[in-house]
């Protein structure tokens, strides 16, 4: 017989609950015995109860297996921190750079600072600004355009 598939909420009924608390923190140590024999691995679990009693397997001493976790953590906090922070200073400076070309940029299409600019790049500016003129043209005449015709309506139809 297949069992079903539980779905994974908490068991309100205390009785039950306490009853598969039971079964599966059992269930979940014969596993980590199971994974440190099978596979000569280290392992510590720790399991508290809802009234809070600990529950513990470890395969050797469980303080030990805590210390080395601590100086792995420990170890592994330090480089990406290290590695964090050289890549974001590489990233700050790709930013700076970024950030004053596009000032270069700004201020020669406000027209300061062309006396260093080729006729090439004055032509491109010139290109760049007529497209800008262009645009913001069609824009300012879509706008006339729709209050026109807000106004036409109103005067269709007053309230």
């Amino acid at each position: 017989m297949v069992r079903g598939k539980t779905q994974m909420k908490r068991i309100e009924n205390p009785t039950s609950r306490q009853v598969t608390f039971s079964k599966r923190r059992n269930g979940l140590l014969k596993k980590a015995f199971e994974l440190s024999v099978l596979c000569d691995v280290e392992v510590a679990l720790i399991i508290f109860s809802p009234r809070g009693k600990p529950y513990e397997f470890a395969s050797s001493s469980m303080q030990e297996t805590i210390e080395r976790y601590l100086r792995h953590t420990k170890d592994n906090r330090v480089k990406p921190t290290e590695q964090s922070m050289q890549h974001l200073k590489t990233e700050a400076e790709k930013m700076l750079k970024k950030i004053e070309l596009l000032e270069v940029s700004r201020r020669k299409l406000l027209g300061e600072n062309l006396g260093s600019c080729a006729l090439e790049e004055l032509q491109q500016i010139e290109q760049q600004l007529e497209r800008s003129v262009t645009r913001v043209r069609a824009r300012k005449a879509k706008v006339f355009k729709d209050q026109i015709e807000k106004l036409k309506e109103k005067i269709k139809n007053p309230k």
